[in-house]
């Protein structure tokens, strides 16, 4: 078993850099989402689909 994780080392720390990745940008993401900002991060007012976002305003 420690002789695959020696052989396999530099992929297994990609792979938990790319995991720690993935999960900061779901966390930004939902904090996003709570607060009430938009998930493109753009301005809305020169979206050409905005009216389908947001149809309560």
């Amino acid at each position: 078993m420690f002789e695959w994780i020696m052989g396999n080392i530099g992929t297994i720390c990609v792979c938990l850099v790319l995991a720690t990745a993935v999960v900061a940008i779901l966390i930004n993401i939902i904090r996003n989402k709570k607060k009430g900002k938009s998930a493109c991060g753009c301005n809305c007012n020169g979206c050409a689909i905005s009216d389908c976002c947001h149809k309560d305003k």
